[in-house]
């Protein structure tokens, strides 16, 4: 009807050019409005979601991948004493043994065989001993000889308790109770405890230089924190040393006894807590817009519009960051939408 009426409206006018062309005017001016208007609407349908700066507690972290191993002293590794073929294999990997269970047994008769050889060998050494010392006090013979004879007694002491030893582990007994980890036959087996158990973890020097042993860290199975929770252990030790290959520092942590049995070799993520801001300004990462060498926030103003403001970010963890300067407290930040925003632009907060 509008369009009707513009068409009359110019028919009326056919007879005045002067009145035709004020006319026209006035439906160009009209339609730049309706396209201006139109153009304001479309702008305040961007749609983005927002949350309200606040203070709260913010934790330094030094996030990690780590490796479960077992703790010195709690651990047990086995071999043959000698070349020999396994005979008996009594457990298999992950059993539950007691020490002095029976694990392995080589072939018995080479380590016979050489405890009587080095049996028959002391007793004959013992008896040119006695024999010797005797002469040599007679002054029969060269007191060198007795020496001699007291010497060659000695190797044969020693070769008969090596030859015992090795008859003695001929057969692999757990010394400890624990957990067969490592079955590797024909050279022997490995057993360790179930518990306790440490994850080391591997750090930058600069990032070990910031944790104390007590820090708390919270760990995750496999290799990022979106992993299975398995409770927040502590730190028990930093290393002193730099390991030349890695150029990393071995931090050494406990998991909480409330977690699942964990396995050696298994891969754990660590987010470790190197200090804690009591009151710090808090935002989602999900808010900050890289700007160049830093980074900028979009605040809603009254009016819903976003302004565009730089801030400085302290430290950040995977999903919040600390804001040094530039918010407040009590201001609302985009998060949802920021990316592609410009400033001054009208927002509808999505709920």
């Amino acid at each position: 009807m509008d369009r009707d009426r513009d068409v009359e409206a110019l028919r009326l006018a056919d007879d005045d050019p002067v009145r035709r062309v004020f006319i026209l005017c006035l439906l160009f001016a009209a339609s730049g409005c309706r396209s201006s208007d139109s153009e304001s609407e479309t702008r305040a349908l961007v749609q983005v979601k927002s949350v309200t700066v606040t203070i709260a507690p913010f934790a330094e972290i030094v996030s990690a991948i780590g490796t479960v191993s077992a703790r010195a002293g709690h651990i047990a590794s086995l071999s043959a004493p000698a070349p020999a073929r396994i005979s008996v294999v009594s457990v298999s990997q992950g059993q539950k043994v007691s020490a002095g269970t029976a694990l392995v047994a080589f072939e018995q008769a080479p380590f016979i065989a050489a405890r009587q050889s080095a049996e028959a060998a002391l007793t004959a050494a013992e008896r040119s001993y006695e024999r010797a010392r005797r002469l040599a006090d007679a002054g029969i013979v060269p007191r060198k000889d007795a020496d001699q004879a007291a010497t060659e007694l000695a190797q044969a002491q020693a070769a008969a308790t090596t030859a015992r030893r090795a008859a003695q582990l001929s057969i692999l007994r757990a010394p400890i109770s624990g957990v067969v980890t490592r079955l590797n036959a024909p050279l022997g087996a490995s057993v360790d405890v179930n518990q306790p158990l440490d994850i080391i973890f591997n750090v930058s020097p600069s990032d070990a230089a910031r944790i104390a042993p007590g820090a708390s860290v919270a760990l995750s199975a496999g290799e990022s924190a979106k992993g299975e929770p398995l409770g927040v252990g502590h730190i028990i030790d930093v290393g002193g040393t730099v390991d030349s290959a890695t150029r990393s520092v071995a931090v050494r942590a406990q998991a909480p006894p409330t977690a699942r049995p964990l396995r050696i070799g298994e891969t754990i993520f660590g987010q470790i807590s190197t200090a804690v801001h009591p009151r710090a300004i808090v935002i989602p990462v999900a808010a900050l817009v890289p700007d160049g060498e830093g980074y900028k926030v979009f605040v809603i103003t009254p009016g819903n519009i976003a302004r565009e403001r730089k801030v400085t970010v302290g430290r950040r963890s995977e999903t919040t960051a600390e804001i040094l300067n530039g918010l407040a407290q009590g201001e609302q930040v985009v998060t949802e939408g920021a990316y592609g925003l410009e400033d001054s632009v009208k927002v509808a907060q999505a709920r």
